[in-house]
């Protein structure tokens, strides 16, 4: 399929995909300016459709709208000169006149407000941006399609998981359900055999998502989008690139529910020891380089939130057998095991709703 040229074919085209885009719009202009108001330009990870005028200018609206597709923002790509600054001296007073009155600085970084998806930023059209129009415009950025921090990966297909998915359904999150039983996802299958040839998707969270001819008719899931279902022979393949392949600035949950105590263990156990590799530490007091971490000031090791359903005897017999094998104290200390918040109720969507309340407690209290 050929690259857009215009923002609304780029705008169509990528809804359509689901491909995860930026739409930049001019929102303010103020005297000479290359575009004018409402000027839109559709930003991907790879293309662009459209312009805001180029230069300088398009440079950095395609740099951060790109930073807004990775999740990050850096605040010192654009930086305002102390003549911007004067000139809107009014607008900023409300909430930084001291601050501006006290800084002589000609490096000032430019304001980034971030409002839920919606990103503004102000760019001065001067030296800074090699722009000799001499105006300023105010730019804002619209995310769509992009993969939400909060990543969840589920063990077990059972009753409370197929509980669980109803809740997470509805939620903005990335789910992948693991389950070696393929029979705990027959309850999900489409009736396709009406359906003509497609191509099928089968995700490896260790090579990404790829595409394959069919043959034969496909397995289609009647499961939200974000909710990938995968049947493995060993589930623990699925832990380490799971955890390697995001960034700090992530939120990862893992909840561990298979029908299995001694799986539910080695699940456990590999996503302690992946989680450790990747914070740079040793799970293991036999290795002295743990405890220089801790005494280097590194007590508050960053792990994922890592959960299995689990009564009282049965955490406690894991944390016993971790501790056993070596494994830190304060790292097996931030298992959380049972796993749900405290309130109430026996029944799968109970213990659900506890799990899933618990889960967005973590998430928007980091």
């Amino acid at each position: 399929m050929p690259i857009p040229v215009r923002w609304y074919d780029g705008l169509a085209q990528y809804q359509q995909q689901g491909t995860a885009h930026v739409l930049a719009t001019v929102v303010a202009v103020n005297g000479s300016a290359p575009r004018a108001l409402q000027a839109k330009m559709v930003v991907t990870h790879d293309n662009c459709c459209d312009t805001l005028g180029g230069g300088g200018l398009e440079h950095d609206v395609v740099a951060t709208a790109r930073q807004l597709l990775n999740g990050e923002i850096d605040t010192t790509v654009a930086k305002a000169s102390k003549r911007d600054k004067s000139v809107n001296k009014n607008t900023d007073n409300d909430n930084n006149n001291n601050n501006n009155n006290n800084n002589d600085s000609d490096s000032t970084p430019s304001k980034v407000v971030r409002r839920d998806t919606v990103y503004t930023k102000h760019y001065p059209l001067g030296a800074k941006l090699a722009q000799c129009c001499g105006g300023s415009v105010t730019v804002m950025f619209e995310c769509f399609n992009v993969t939400p921090p909060m990543s969840i990966l589920v063990f077990g297909a059972g009753h409370v998981a197929a509980a669980l998915m109803t809740i997470l359904a509805e939620l903005p999150c990335q789910v992948d359900w693991v389950d070696s039983r393929p029979e705990m996802f027959e309850r999900y299958l489409l009736n396709n055999s009406n359906l003509p040839n497609k191509s099928i998707q089968t995700e490896d969270l260790s090579q990404g998502l790829e595409t394959q001819p069919s043959l034969t008719q496909p397995k289609l899931y009647n499961l939200p989008a974000h909710i990938r279902a995968h049947i493995d022979d060993d589930p623990v393949d699925f832990i380490r690139p799971f955890i390697e392949s995001f960034k700090q600035s992530d939120q990862r949950f893992i909840l561990v529910m298979t029908h299995d105590h001694s799986l539910d263990f080695e699940l456990v156990r590999a996503a302690l020891d992946a989680a450790s590799e990747a914070n740079g530490l040793a799970t293991s007091l036999d290795n002295d380089d743990l405890d220089n971490d801790l005494d280097n000031g590194r007590s508050k090791v960053s792990m994922p939130y890592i959960g299995c359903i689990a009564s009282a005897t049965k955490a406690e017999r894991f944390k016993s057998r971790l501790l056993q094998r070596g494994y830190d104290k304060q790292i097996v200390e931030q298992l959380t095991m049972p796993i749900g918040l405290p309130i109430g109720g026996k029944e799968p969507m109970a213990v659900a709703v506890s799990i899933a309340a618990q889960i967005l407690q973590h998430y928007h209290q980091k």
